[in-house]
C-alpha cells in the first residue's frame, strides 16, 4: 500500500534475494537519499517461515527471481529454465506474499506492495479483466474478465485455442502462460485458413518432451508442433489475446515499458525487435524515446495521453507503489493499448526520470524512495485555505494529467546502460543458463 504520512526518517526493509542486483540497486537509492540501509528479509526466510518484521518499518516486496533454491521451493522443479510449473509457482508465491502481509500487519509495519494486487498482477487473465473493466484500452481477449482466472473453464489445449480464435475472429493472437514472465512460454500465433499456420516463440523441447526457455526466437510452421507445445503449456493455464499490429521504429516493431510510481509515470524506455517479442534478452534493443515522441506528435497524437493511459492502468492497483506498464503503440503512433502491468517491472538500471515527472535525475528505485520520503514528510498548511497541502506523490487520476499535463516538452535522451541490458519482465529474471533463460513467473 502507499506509505502513510508521518514525520521522521522511515525505517525501510526489503523482501528479496539479498545478493540480487534488484536489492543492490534499491539499497543504492536508499543510501543516495541519505537513509540507513534497508533491512533485507530474504525470500528463503519467508518460504521457511522465519521472516520477521519490525514495528514502524516500511516494507518493499521485490522479485523472488534469479535464485535456484527459491525457484525450486516455489516451482518444485530442479531447473529454473523449465517452462512448466508456473501454476504451482503462482500458488506458492501468492501464499507467501499474503503471509508477508499478515506478518507485517501483525508487527505494525507498512507494505508498499499490496498482496492482493500482486495476486492479480501475476495472473494475466485477472489483470487483463481488471484493466478492461476500468476502461483501460487492452487487446481483446476471450480468456479474461469476471469468468476468468483459476476458477474459470480452462483452456485445455490446442483444440480450445483454435475454437476460441475462430469464435472471436482472431486469426492472429498471443498465447501466454497465465503466470509467465520475461516472454516465458509466449507464442505469437498466426493462422490463414486450413493448414496454414505460423508461430513465433522462444520455447524449445528437449528429447524427453520437456519445455525450456531459450535465448533463440524461432518460427514453427506445422500445426502438429504448435499443437504439441500448446497442449504441454495448457495445464498451467493459458491467456489468449488479440495480436495488435504495433508501430515501428527504424524498421523494427516497437513498444514501451513505462514505470509508474505513486500514480505518476516517471520513467519510459522504448523496446524494438525484429520479432513479435521485444524482450531485450530475446534480441530486442532499446529504441529512441525522442523519436517516439516526435512520431506521436507528427501523427497528431499526444505523448501526455499515452502516459495517462499508463497512469490509468496503475490506478487499478492503488495500494501498490510502483508498477511497470507495457504500452503497445498501434500502427501510426496515434493510439495506445496496455499489454501487461508488471509488479516488478522497474529493473531499468541508470535510466533517469522523465521531465516534469518529479523523478528527474533519479532512477526507478530512487523515484520510489523519494515517494516514500514525500509521503512521510510533514504537510504544510495551504496558504489559501489553511488546510494541509497534499503530498505531490499522491495518486493522480488520468483526467488530472490530461487537463493539467506534466511539463514534458523537453524529452530526455534514452539513458541506457552500456551494451545490451537485460530486460525486466514481471518477475524480472532474464539470466541465461546454458543458452536457456531462467525465470520466475
Amino acid at each position: 500500500m502507499s506509505p502513510s504520512a508521518s514525520s521522521g526518517t522511515p525505517r525501510l526493509a526489503v523482501v528479496g534475494i539479498p545478493a540480487n542486483r534488484r536489492v543492490g540497486l534499491f539499497q543504492d537509492a536508499v543510501r543516495a537519499a541519505g537513509l540507513p540501509a534497508a533491512r533485507t528479509v530474504s525470500w528463503l526466510e519467508v518460504l521457511r517461515g522465519k521472516a520477521v518484521f519490525l514495528p514502524g518499518e516500511t516494507v518493499r516486496i521485490d522479485s523472488p527471481g534469479e535464485d535456484t533454491e527459491v525457484d525450486r521451493m516455489l516451482r518444485g522443479g530442479d531447473d529454473p529454465a523449465r517452462v512448466e510449473g508456473s501454476a504451482l509457482w503462482y500458488g506458492r508465491f501468492t501464499a507467501a506474499v499474503r503471509e508477508v502481509g499478515q506478518a507485517a500487519a501483525a508487527a505494525g509495519a507498512v507494505l508498499l506492495d499490496d498482496p492482493e494486487d500482486i495476486a492479480v498482477l501475476f495472473d494475466k487473465r485477472l489483470c487483463h479483466g481488471v484493466l478492461d473493466a476500468a476502461g483501460v484500452p487492452v487487446p481483446d481477449s476471450p480468456t479474461s474478465g469476471p469468468a476468468s482466472g483459476p476458477g474459470a473453464e480452462p483452456v485445455r489445449g490446442w483444440a480450445d485455442v483454435r475454437r476460441l480464435m475462430a469464435e472471436h475472429r482472431m486469426p492472429r493472437v498471443f498465447v501466454k502462460p497465465a503466470h509467465g514472465s520475461s516472454a516465458s512460454g509466449v507464442m505469437a500465433l498466426e493462422t490463414a485458413g486450413a493448414g496454414r499456420i505460423r508461430a513465433t516463440t522462444s520455447v524449445e523441447r528437449d528429447g524427453q518432451g520437456r519445455l525450456f526457455n531459450s535465448l533463440r526466437v524461432r518460427r514453427i510452421t506445422t500445426e502438429r508442433e504448435v499443437a504439441a507445445l500448446v497442449d504441454a503449456l495448457a495445464p498451467d493455464g493459458l491467456h489468449i489475446e488479440r495480436w495488435l499490429p504495433k508501430a515501428s521504429q527504424r524498421g523494427r516493431v516497437a513498444d514501451l515499458r513505462v514505470v509508474v510510481v505513486a500514480g505518476r509515470a516517471t520513467h519510459a524506455v522504448v523496446r524494438t525487435s525484429r520479432s513479435p517479442m521485444t524482450n531485450l534478452h530475446l534480441g530486442g534493443a532499446r529504441g529512441d524515446l525522442d523519436e517516439v515522441r516526435a512520431a506521436v506528435a507528427a501523427a497528431g497524437g499526444s505523448w501526455d495521453a499515452a502516459l495517462a493511459v499508463c497512469e490509468q492502468a496503475a490506478a487499478c492497483f492503488p495500494d501498490t507503489l510502483c508498477v511497470g506498464v507495457d504500452l503497445l503503440p498501434a500502427t501510426g503512433w496515434r493510439r495506445f493499448a496496455v499489454g501487461e502491468v508488471n509488479a516488478f517491472g522497474d529493473l531499468l538500471p541508470r535510466l533517469t526520470g522523465l521531465p516534469g515527472s518529479g523523478a528527474e535525475g533519479l532512477d526507478t528505485y530512487g523515484a520510489q524512495v523519494a515517494a516514500v520520503l514525500a509521503a512521510q514528510a510533514p504537510r504544510r498548511p495551504s496558504a489559501a485555505h489553511g488546510h494541509a497541502a497534499p503530498s505531490h506523490n499522491h495518486m493522480t487520476s488520468p483526467q488530472d494529467n490530461m487537463t493539467s499535463p506534466h511539463d514534458r516538452a523537453a524529452p530526455p535522451h534514452d539513458h541506457r546502460p552500456e551494451g545490451r541490458a537485460p530486460e525486466s519482465g514481471p518477475a524480472g529474471n532474464d539470466r541465461a543458463r546454458n543458452d536457456r533463460v531462467t525465470h520466475a513467473p
